[in-house]
């Protein structure tokens, strides 16, 4: 007697299952590739600007004009317009001998004097990353002038009104507004305190929630490193601080 012949093959349901969970499979694995890519750009980015910030603090106390410095609001430690091409690469990092232009990382600092302490300074440096040879950023003297724009990254000052102790800031700019985005980091001009935007609002895109109560005046300003004109990543990696014997 002949046994019968039995189809010990898949159906095409059962394939098409097995093809939906490699593909969920698939995606989850590029998602865990995409994510991991990130995060390793971000912890090489901030042990450049690490290292980028402990030079800057060097050259600061070298060079810096601290003793010239009030204690009243942040001043720029050096000037946004300078066009010697040596000098521009002091603030670039690495601070080798080739091209600034071909430089990616760039610091910039600001400076108070210490009230307590006539001889001491607080000193912020902001590491910031450029992106592209043609990018062109806002300039401190005139941030509002496109046509004033620099080559690279540099923190702005922005009128602010802030209520002591609540955790929302007013940008009265609606212009300068734009500078401030969810993930910001701004330093107080009066004080030096530094924030983080937690939230730009989308209902009022001139308030902003901080990620602590502000301690600033009222109307007041703050320092932030813009993006770059006509808009494009945030340029600021890190924010350091710290005091200065000069």
């Amino acid at each position: 007697m002949k046994e019968k012949r039995r189809n010990n093959g898949f159906s095409l349901t059962e394939v098409l299952i097995a093809v939906g969970i490699l593909s969920v499979g698939l995606l989850f694995m590029a998602g865990t590739f995409s994510a991991g890519i990130r995060f390793t750009t971000i912890a090489y980015e901030r042990t450049v600007a690490s290292v980028a910030a402990k030079e800057a603090f060097g050259k600061v106390r070298l060079f810096g004009p601290l003793a010239s410095l009030t204690p009243d609001q942040q001043t720029l430690l050096f000037d946004p317009n300078i066009t010697d091409p040596n000098v521009i690469n002091e603030f670039a990092y690495p601070s080798t001998k080739e091209d600034w232009r071909q430089k990616r990382y760039f610091w910039s600092a600001l400076g108070r004097r210490v009230q307590v302490d006539n001889s001491s300074a607080q000193v912020t440096v902001f590491v910031n990353r450029k992106v592209g040879a043609g990018t062109k950023y806002r300039n401190p003297v005139n941030p509002l002038d496109s046509a004033a724009a620099i080559a690279y990254p540099m923190p702005v000052r922005v009128d602010v009104f802030g209520v002591t102790g609540d955790y929302l800031l007013t940008i009265p700019d609606s212009n300068a507004a734009n500078w401030v985005n969810d993930g910001y980091t701004i330093v107080d001009d009066e004080t030096g305190q530094i924030y983080r935007v937690l939230e730009r609002y989308a209902s009022d895109e001139q308030i902003v929630l901080l990620d602590r109560k502000w301690q600033g005046s009222s109307p007041g300003s703050v320092w932030v490193v813009p993006p770059p004109v006509g808009a494009g990543r945030y340029p600021c990696i890190a924010v350091y601080q710290k005091i200065i014997k000069f």
